[in-house]
């Protein structure tokens, strides 16, 4: 279960959240990926889902709750404070879910969203961990990253070095079907000092709705969103 404090219950709630972050979970997949008691990593579940600090999908699985963005967002992070107005504002322009990713690693971490309010959406959990080998968050994420890191991703991605290129050179992605089939995306680089990428803002939704071009449309409103994330990285 990772470290721990010398408080059990604590730990284990811990444990429980923690267990969320690597993609939605059943009660079963709770148990599993802690080795917690089944009706001890029930009870815990329920009760962090009474805070939001757990929520549901859309099949009853458990997902990190909003009540954990409220936290971060009162946490010191300029970038954090500024991310909720600015992805409403992309999600109300374009009509369609945004996103802010950030790198951990050799993944990407869902950091805040504004969710489609009605319609087919596709819903990317707060605190949601996918891979940096496929969709155009991932793209942008590594473009501008040293050679070491691009290689070691490439090693498995769904885009080549040529796509990174060409990423660089207009300054946004798309992918269509590339992480998820069905899904297309689109993201812009928000830099920090330095010309260093910190964050990765990003429209997704069904195909059907956003074509197999969706870049034409949504780029404009990606890269004007970036430059209003940048501003709070300054």
């Amino acid at each position: 279960m990772g470290q721990h404090s010398g408080i059990g219950v604590l730990d284990k709630t811990v444990a429980i959240l923690a267990a969320t972050t690597s993609g939605p979970a059943a009660l079963a997949d709770l148990v599993e990926r802690t080795a917690i008691p089944r009706a001890t990593a029930h009870r815990l579940a329920v009760a962090l889902e009474v805070h939001r600090l757990l929520a549901r999908d859309a099949e009853g699985r458990f997902v990190p709750g909003p009540r954990l963005a409220e936290l971060a967002a009162a946490a010191a992070d300029p970038l954090l404070e500024r991310a909720a107005e600015v992805l409403a504002w992309v999600r109300d322009t374009a009509g369609e879910s945004a996103q802010l990713y950030r790198r951990d690693g050799l993944e990407r971490v869902c950091v805040a969203a504004a969710e489609r309010a009605a319609g087919l959406r596709t819903t990317v959990p707060l605190g949601a961990r996918l891979p940096l080998t496929a969709g155009s968050g991932a793209q942008v994420l590594c473009a501008w990253e040293p050679a070491e890191t691009v290689t070691q991703v490439l090693a498995q991605a769904e885009f080549t070095e040529r796509v990174l290129a060409e990423v660089r050179r207009r300054g946004w992605a798309q992918s269509v079907g590339q992480r998820e089939a069905g899904v297309a995306s689109v993201s812009a680089p928000v830099f920090g000092r330095g010309r260093r990428v910190v964050a990765a803002v990003s429209i997704s939704g069904p195909i059907e709705r956003l074509g197999r071009s969706p870049g034409q449309r949504l780029a404009p409103i990606l890269t004007a969103a970036a430059q209003r994330l940048q501003a709070a990285t300054s």
